[in-house]
């Protein structure tokens, strides 16, 4: 009780200080008092005398003119309503009077009376008429804006709202100006109000403000004047339709030269999505020089037809690459329209190709394989020559964009195929690192054109066969390529596998893996052999069989490796090639009588931990480097990148500890990295998105939320920048998550507060990235209870600040992790149980890298209840980083059936995330989530007779 004497008298001191003294008060002093006042009134045990004498004297603090300190009273008096309820009403009466006079006392009385539905504090008895024109007449600036942003709370006629928008655009405020257009579109879209004239005179207002002095606000204009005139041109008659359409177009490509990047930038955007009338108005844009039509044409509303000739060659010219990717986006969505235009837009983007951003070069390939997919593109033989110098781009990403092209297109003559498969031949020998995708894609176009990839097999069928000194060439990956190519037109026509020679079927065989991989997405490797085996003429020492038993499924999906009859053709193959692989095996093998010296064997410890550390590094450089590629919308191609760079993590080997808790952080880290692609699609679909809905993204979320806590809770030895960039993705999830309405939940605003709180501790705000240092502005000081003021925040312009930093390590990572056995199950028998009575399983669990702090759970959970056993770490004997541990756990509470199972697992405590979130309260078990450290395992039981 003395302690909170002594703290409130020195904080009502502080308070008075700073609040008589002008803005120029030290920071520090008021962050200070602020902190110690919001600790009382967040304390459960703070006395009510104190409690009220606080309400007191920040009631004496509410005066206007000094801002800073008034804020941070409002914001104590939002505190104070929440944690004390009974005071809402006199704390609503209190701050009512400043709604006028800045926006956080607005967000104080929303507070309140969403909390309190009383009669006296009702939203419909609060934001009444009186206020909002009250508000509509407000000195402030801001508070102006706030009450666009929230007209919805107010209890007014639309038409009304609409004579308000309309008056606010003409505000001596940029920003207000901007807000008032986003709510006039708002408005237009209502279902249930579509007056013409209203909607027309909100076309008319942006229009008038596509020559604003501020650029955001020409930005906003030209979003209302695409969204108005279409909806003008909904709602008018046929003819009149194609007219308004005409001059909504016309209009927006007026603003294709504006001064500002992002004005042109949503310009060629807005181009996209209006579906334009008349066809020589989008050829015009694609030329500067006027044609007689569009001469003599006039454009609805007295525009001049010189407003869209050549408009997307001024957008593919630009000097930003925003405004070049822009035009790209709305030059593949315009083709639809017309076959005319998408010849003279394939010409464009094909010229592009050439551009010095990697990111416009992937959005022009993106766009040609949208315009392919549609079937609007007529590719030609001059059009090769651009399209095949992509193949040997410096650029990964491109050069595969480039093939992904190349798969999805229809290749009308025999010069163009041979011409496309020659580019991938040449790409094959400059980049051989790209094999695997290369021989995919060969396989692809291959079984889209079948007989011109038979034509072209037997024209060139003697690179594959042995040169005139008799030496075989069948290790070069160019003649592996003409082997695919074969094997891929003879699957596709089965009369193309009499025209190609069956050698060319028993050359391949030798090559099996390196083919079948080729092959993964049409066929397994039995089925395949199978196939090669019957058309090579090779008949098995068995019985004879039918072509029917050997020729396998190719389909579109990769089937079940079952083929009995490829097996035993496999073992034949063996056997022929027996000697060779014994000679071989036995020159490979290394004397054992010789023992190898133990300094011999450190050091080839040490060289094998080096490399893996240098490998690692190179392989989560080229994931980082991914990033731009997923902001742009390809993640179908990123999420390849990080698939290849996983499967290289798995071939790397290594028996430093050290390496290997390395090699699980950088496998679990690719795999994190791998599910928020998946998520990305979501909330940044470079197409019209085609995903599993709402029920799928929870799912997705919740699994990288699991990923996320796994990476931070079971690693220790983090240096400062690595927790930094592991704490940062946990912000992006938990940022993720609040872009969805329905989960903005306490918990991850309570998540989010710690993470941010943690970051500003390793960091120290200066260092703090662009992405935490909006979020800190954004929800410092914010109560975690007033959820409305959070639906309010610019999520995702907040996640397009989020940058993926490649992580550099210095630290010595250690991976927690667990083993965990059933000692009295028999394999073939489940254990007896008596319904009704506890069942004891016995464990044996290994624990690596265990502390005494740290706080394990063994998890047992059947389909009707979990339940919980806390393992004490500090009482198992340990070695230096393994403990072994032997333990009978009971289950409780048997179900009365025949037979059920038990999911168990080893699960950590992750109190470091959030001290507050508390899950298992109440079950027995722990109060914070669990990152678990190894594989579920279940184990059956049985009604014992």
């Amino acid at each position: 009780m003395e302690t909170e004497e002594r703290i409130w008298s020195n904080c009502k001191r502080d308070l008075t200080c700073f609040t008589i003294i002008s803005e120029s008060t030290n920071k520090c002093l008021r962050l200070h008092v602020v902190a110690s006042v919001r600790s009382l009134i967040v304390n459960d045990s703070t006395s009510a005398e104190t409690i009220s004498d606080v309400f007191e004297t920040l009631s004496l603090c509410l005066k206007p003119g000094l801002q800073p300190s008034l804020n941070y009273t409002l914001k104590l008096l939002s505190d104070l309503a929440v944690h004390h309820p009974h005071l809402s009403h006199s704390i609503f009466d209190k701050v009512r009077s400043f709604a006028c006079v800045c926006t956080e006392a607005l967000e104080v009385l929303v507070m309140i009376s969403d909390r309190d539905q009383s009669s006296n504090v009702s939203a419909a008895s609060v934001f009444d008429e009186k206020l909002f024109f009250s508000l509509c007449f407000s000195s402030s600036a801001s508070v102006r804006s706030w009450l666009l942003s929230n007209a919805k709370r107010f209890h007014v006629p639309w038409d009304v709202l609409v004579t308000v928008f309309l008056g606010f655009t003409k505000d001596p405020y940029p920003f207000v100006r901007r807000d008032a257009l986003g709510c006039l579109v708002g408005l237009c879209n209502v279902a249930d109000t579509k007056d013409p004239h209203l909607i027309e005179e909100c076309y008319d207002r942006a229009v008038d403000l596509l020559s604003d002095a501020n650029a955001f606000v020409r930005s906003m204009a030209v979003r209302a004047v695409a969204e108005c005139g279409r909806i003008l041109a909904v709602l008018d008659n046929e003819v009149a339709n194609r007219d308004w359409l005409d001059a909504v177009f016309a209009q927006i490509c007026s603003k294709a030269r504006d001064m500002s990047v992002e004005v042109r930038t949503e310009t060629f955007l807005a181009l996209g999505q209006i579906n334009v009338g008349s066809e020589d108005i989008l050829l015009q844009t694609l030329s500067k020089k006027m044609t007689e039509t569009m001469r003599e044409r006039k454009i609805f509303r007295n525009l001049p037809p010189s407003n869209v000739a050549g408009v997307f060659l001024h957008g593919l010219e630009d000097e930003f690459s925003e405004v070049r990717i822009s035009a790209c986006i709305s030059l593949g969505r315009l083709s639809i329209n017309s076959v005319q235009f998408a010849n003279g837009a394939l010409d464009m983007l094909l010229a592009i190709l050439n551009d010095d951003s990697m990111v416009v070069r992937l959005q022009s390939l993106g766009t040609m394989s949208h315009m392919a997919t549609c079937h609007c593109l007529d590719v030609q033989e001059r059009h090769m020559h651009m399209l095949l110098g992509a193949l040997v781009d410096n650029n990964t990403l491109i050069r595969r964009s480039a093939r992904n092209f190349l798969k999805k297109l229809k290749l009308r003559t025999i010069g163009i195929f041979k011409s496309a498969i020659s580019g991938l031949l040449t790409n094959l020998e400059a980049n051989p690192e790209d094999e695997d995708d290369i021989f995919s894609v060969i396989f692809h176009i291959g079984r889209s054109h079948a007989n011109f990839a038979s034509g072209f097999v037997n024209d060139t069928s003697l690179e594959v066969g042995p040169s005139c000194e008799g030496e075989m060439r069948l290790d070069q990956a160019r003649v592996v390529a003409m082997l695919i190519l074969a094997i891929s037109a003879s699957v596709s026509l089965k009369h193309s596998v009499n025209r190609i020679s069956a050698r060319m079927f028993s050359y391949a065989i030798p090559f099996l893996g390196r083919i079948a991989h080729a092959f993964r997405d049409a066929s397994n490797q039995d089925n395949l052999l199978s196939y090669l085996c019957y058309h090579s003429k090779f008949v098995p020492l068995f019985t004879p069989v039918k072509e029917a038993e050997f020729a396998p499924s190719f389909t579109e999906e990769s089937t079940t490796m079952n083929s009995d009859k490829g097996r035993i053709n496999q073992e034949v193959t063996l056997m022929e090639s027996s000697c060779y692989r014994e000679s071989l095996f036995k020159n490979n093998l290394r004397d054992t009588t010789d023992p190898i010296p133990a300094q011999e064997c450190r050091n080839k410890v040490d060289n094998m931990h080096e490399e893996a550390i240098y490998t690692v590094k190179l392989i989560l450089r080229v994931a980082a480097e991914n990033w731009p590629l997923i902001k742009s919308g390809f993640t179908e191609e990123a999420r390849q990148t990080l698939r290849s760079c996983k499967e290289e993590l798995a071939t790397i080997s290594t028996r430093s500890d050290e390496s290997v808790g390395l090699l699980a952080f950088s496998s679990q880290y690719i795999g994190v990295l791998r599910l928020l692609t998946k998520v990305w699609e979501y909330f940044f679909p470079r197409l019209k998105y085609r995903g599993g809905g709402t029920r799928f993204l929870d799912c997705l979320l919740e699994k990288l939320d699991s990923k996320l806590r796994r990476l931070r809770c079971t690693f220790t030895g983090f240096s400062k920048d690595e927790e930094v960039q592991v704490l940062e993705l946990i912000l992006l999830s938990s940022v993720l998550r609040l872009c969805k309405v329905e989960t903005c939940n306490l918990s991850v605003l309570k998540r989010l507060h710690s993470t941010i709180s943690r970051v500003e501790i390793l960091c120290g705000v200066p260092e703090l990235s662009d992405f935490v240092s909006e979020l800190r502005s954004r929800f410092l000081g914010s109560s975690l209870d007033d959820e409305a003021s959070y639906h309010l925040i610019p999520f995702k312009n907040i996640i397009e600040l989020f940058t993926l930093k490649q992580i550099v390590f210095s630290g010595e990572f250690k991976h927690i992790r667990a083993e965990l056995d059933f000692l009295d199950e028999v394999s073939e028998n489940a254990l007896p149980f008596i319904p009704g009575l506890p069942v004891g399983i016995k464990f044996q669990i290994t624990l690596y890298n265990v502390s005494a702090q740290d706080r394990l759970w063994l998890k047992m959970a059947s389909e009707d209840q979990t339940q919980f056993v806390f393992l004490d770490a500090s009482q198992v004997k340990a070695t230096e980083t393994v403990s072994k541990l032997t333990l009978t756990a009971p289950f409780y509470r048997t179900p009365k059936a025949a037979s059920f199972s038990i999911r168990t697992c080893i699960g950590k405590e992750c109190s470091t995330i959030d001290d507050a979130i508390q899950v298992y309260r109440g079950q027995g078990g722990p109060k914070h989530e669990l990152a678990f450290l190894c594989k579920e395992k279940e184990v059956h039981l049985i009604l014992k007779r």
